[in-house]
């Protein structure tokens, strides 16, 4: 493993609809054999998740992305088409349209978020990171607020690369991770020679440098002042100049896909390309 998000799902409309469609076209074009198949439920999988939450109380989600990304739009607008499958009325906006009306329970103020038209959010996706949203103006009136949020406030911690320090400090040596310490421990010294360093928040390959004599390599980006982890280096799959990541998706705890995303260049980011894949009959 070499890193984990639980927060911001990039990738998953490339994932759940377009490799998916991809496999169908190959198929029927005959470059691939009929009974040619996906690691892939994760539509159905989405669309089973929203349906399950809608069985207690029927509610309305509000899928929230910056306002000048298209990808984000994107992205939001297939996860409410997911959730119109099951059965939810769903409403996509711009996440700065998001505002906050006060209410009073004896004499606490009680925050309630709500939409541009003033209705209230119940249920709320945001395609924004946790410890942005904790900066936001707003960001103290999350605690107490009747908001349900996906992903869940405790995600941030899983999304943190933090996180793999931990593991391999509980795991020692366990064979589905790599060796990993906090930046500033006596450890990551030994790791000296050949390791990754990433910042704890970083995304999509941002501000991470390969330490390896001749092969070094490193990113830009917006992050690091959070601090950094050290890991071990694997060496990534390799066909030709190109090297793969494989992605794994988990919804409502249930191993749901896989996505590849590939790079002629040591550091898989943003601009890498996503692969589809099939399993052969």
């Amino acid at each position: 493993m070499l890193e984990y998000n639980a927060d911001t799902p990039t990738t998953v409309f490339e994932t759940g609809y377009f490799q998916w469609v991809w496999l169908e076209d190959q198929i029927k074009a005959g470059r691939l054999p009929q009974g040619a198949d996906q690691f892939n439920s994760l539509h159905d999988r989405l669309v089973s998740a929203f349906g399950q939450m809608n069985r207690g109380q029927p509610y309305r989600l509000h899928l929230a992305c910056v306002d000048d990304s298209d990808e984000d739009r994107a992205t939001i607008g297939y996860l409410a088409e997911c959730a119109r499958q099951a059965g939810v009325t769903a409403h996509c906006m711009a996440i700065s349209k998001i505002g906050m009306a006060i209410s009073k329970i004896g004499t606490t103020d009680r925050g309630l978020f709500v939409d541009e038209d003033g209705a209230p959010i119940d249920v709320l996706f945001k395609l924004y990171p946790w410890e942005w949203m904790l900066r936001e103006e707003y960001g103290r009136n999350i605690a107490g607020c009747e908001t349900r949020f996906i992903e869940p406030i405790w995600k941030c911690l899983l999304s943190n690369k933090g996180l793999l320090p931990y593991l391999w400090k509980m795991a020692p040596n366990h064979p589905n991770l790599l060796e990993t310490y906090f930046a500033d421990e006596p450890a990551a010294k030994a790791l000296a020679k050949a390791h990754v360093r990433k910042p704890l928040l970083s995304r999509e390959g941002a501000n991470v440098t390969i330490e390896n004599g001749a092969r070094s390599a490193r990113t830009d980006g917006p992050y690091g002042e959070e601090g950094y982890v050290v890991q071990k280096l694997a060496d990534l799959f390799r066909a030709g100049e190109n090297r793969a990541v494989l992605g794994s998706w988990v919804v409502a705890g249930e191993p749901a896909g896989l996505c590849i995303r590939e790079d002629a260049g040591p550091i898989i980011g943003n601009r890498s390309r996503f692969v589809p894949h099939y399993i052969e009959p």
